[in-house]
């Protein structure tokens, strides 16, 4: 294929993404795209931190794609085309898959070396998400925790108010909802980034390197992990009261 048609295929490819993220935009509007209706906590819904792992890794990179190909039809740039492109395939990343992520840096570094550096970078920042994700959880868990100890408490002195129990019980119930599709994402991307070593070692990727790519891998997978057993004791907390 020349060039020019790649370019053309390519630029196709964003467009398709942009317009699935004019569809998506309408489908939500008026609704929450981030749960915070549904009584789960704000701090799990708002703030930067809330946006890395909320959506799917097709809504992340629709949305992401749609604002930078906008961005480009607006620009005074000389190539819409390949600033379009550009921005499409740089918003998506390994959100798209091992497969799609590892075509990108490909074709943006031919040297295996220079390629594993920039998917190092990647994967440090998508772990510093995860680790500030964590911190925010963090909160919410330690809230949650008392208010399951309050609720307890009163169930042994006799002294429970139904109503207001049930209530603080169904928002933790939301916060663990939301956590838990949080925690799925995050898994997703350690899982991509697995694949996309293989990949790498299985064209002769070796060295310093691709073990620390693996290092930084195992480092995000667990940092969730940790996350993962916080959201897990919690939930074995809510579990435990039976309002009746």
């Amino acid at each position: 294929m020349s060039r020019s048609l790649w370019t053309r295929f390519k630029l196709q490819i964003a467009f398709v993404v942009a317009g699935s993220l004019l569809l998506t935009g309408c489908a939500n509007t008026g609704s929450s795209m981030l749960g915070d209706s549904d009584g789960t906590d704000p701090r799990l819904t708002q703030g930067q931190d809330a946006e890395f792992f909320s959506k799917s890794g097709y809504q992340a990179c629709a949305m992401g794609a749609g604002v930078g190909i906008l961005a480009c039809a607006l620009s005074n740039s000389n190539n819409k085309a390949v600033c379009a492109v550009a921005a499409g395939i740089t918003a998506c990343g390994v959100a798209m898959g091992a497969n799609y992520y590892l075509d990108q840096r490909r074709t943006e570094y031919a040297d295996t070396t220079t390629r594993l550096a920039k998917m190092n970078s990647d994967v440090e920042q998508d772990t510093q998400n995860v680790i500030a994700r964590t911190a925010t959880a963090q909160q919410v868990i330690n809230d949650d925790q008392a208010k399951i100890a309050r609720i307890k408490k009163d169930i042994a002195n006799k002294k429970v108010d139904k109503i207001q129990a049930q209530e603080q019980i169904a928002e933790i119930d939301s916060n663990i909802a939301r956590l838990r599709k949080d925690l799925g994402n995050m898994r997703i991307k350690v899982t991509e980034y697995t694949k996309v070593a293989d990949a790498e070692r299985a064209q002769g990727a070796a060295g310093a390197e691709i073990r620390q790519v693996d290092m930084n891998i195992k480092k995000m997978n667990q940092k969730v992990a940790a996350l993962q057993k916080e959201v897990d004791g919690l939930y074995s907390q809510r579990s435990a009261i039976t309002l009746g």
